[in-house]
């Protein structure tokens, strides 16, 4: 029987990490050496490599995914099964993410990486990479989009974050947990949770370094605040930024009415900072509260944490679309997804 053929692609990260001084570790494995680590691998898939940078995760730049989602893409139009990146987990449930809005295939784009380094004791990299290869093999993977791999559990990439700065079982699904998970080998799946269709790519203008990409930011609202933050932003020429508000989506009054001045010049989205939970449209009324926020302009970003909808607002500027669209577009994907 022929073995299906996995792409495999290395953007750095932990899982790439090793140190010849004994001190910290650093991007040094590429691709190939990855997949030559991991006992047991090429008896699952043939596995063809690429090295497409060697970065923590904490530096990788939206260059660096448009390359990862471009090669990604063409190989699985060349026959590949499935595509497995590996990167550093500091941005990884916000990379998967910016990858699922744009992926556009039947063939299941994976994530993985490791949270602790190939010179440590118990290192995960290799287990999680062929856990990924595993899933990516196989026809549940099929049309669920992006899907992110670690600990031997599979997570939707709009839901999964990460929830723990060092333990191996980092990466969660808040509420309603992984999709599946694998056992002896095997992916089993629990629940289906479908992508939304992609977002069109907006062309580049030429020369390329005339582009602007919006500038969105992410403020994260607290005890005692002023809104002089979001007042700089405004002053500042952004083009978008999003809230991370307390409870279902409550700001202090001061701020909801910065907020409503803001709302003229740039756009304004709340999320939950919670961790968990959706944003609220009508259970509060008073200043500062989510229904307050909604009728001064203020968009909520639903079941996404303030990080996925940071990268939500950024590619609906970066798309040129409307108040209204940008509106309707949190509207779909803020909201829960049934098979």
């Amino acid at each position: 029987m022929t073995k299906r053929a996995v792409a495999v692609g290395s953007l750095g990260g932990t899982i790439a990490m090793t140190s010849d001084t004994g001190a910290g570790v650093v991007p040094t494995r590429g691709a190939a050496d990855l997949v030559a680590g991991v006992p047991g691998l090429a008896e699952v898939a043939t596995i063809s490599t690429e090295t497409l940078a060697l970065l923590p995760g904490a530096s990788l730049g939206y260059s660096d995914l448009r390359h990862a989602l471009a090669w990604a893409r063409s190989e699985v139009d060349a026959g590949a099964e499935g595509v497995v990146l590996t990167q550093g987990t500091d941005t990884l449930e916000e990379t998967a993410y910016l990858l699922d809005l744009y992926w556009d295939r039947e063939r299941p784009l994976l994530v993985t990486g490791a949270m602790r380094a190939p010179q440590q004791a118990g290192s995960d990299g290799p287990a999680n990479l062929l856990a990924a290869v595993r899933t990516a093999v196989d026809p549940g993977a099929r049309n669920l989009g992006v899907l992110v791999v670690m600990n031997d559990e599979i997570h939707a990439a709009s839901r999964v974050g990460k929830s723990d700065a060092m333990a191996v079982n980092a990466f969660r699904s808040p509420v309603f947990g992984p999709l599946g998970r694998l056992v002896e080998g095997r992916p089993q799946w629990g629940n289906r949770h479908p992508p939304h269709p992609p977002l069109p790519e907006p062309p580049f203008p030429e020369p390329l370094e005339r582009y602007r990409e919006p500038r969105v930011a992410l403020l994260t609202t607290h005890l005692g605040d002023s809104g002089d933050l979001l007042c700089h932003l405004v002053e500042d020429g952004y083009d978008g930024v999003v809230i991370a508000a307390l409870g279902v989506g409550h700001v202090p009054a001061v701020v909801a009415e910065v907020i409503g001045v803001a709302n003229d010049r740039l756009v304004v989205v709340f999320a939950t900072r919670t961790g968990a939970g959706s944003t609220a449209e009508s259970s509060y009324g008073f200043p500062g509260s989510e229904g307050d926020l909604i009728s001064r302009g203020a968009v909520p970003a639903g079941w996404l944490s303030p990080y996925k909808a940071r990268l939500l607002l950024w590619a609906l500027l970066r798309q040129g679309c409307t108040r209204p669209e940008i509106a309707d577009e949190f509207a779909a994907r803020g909201t829960l997804r049934h098979a």
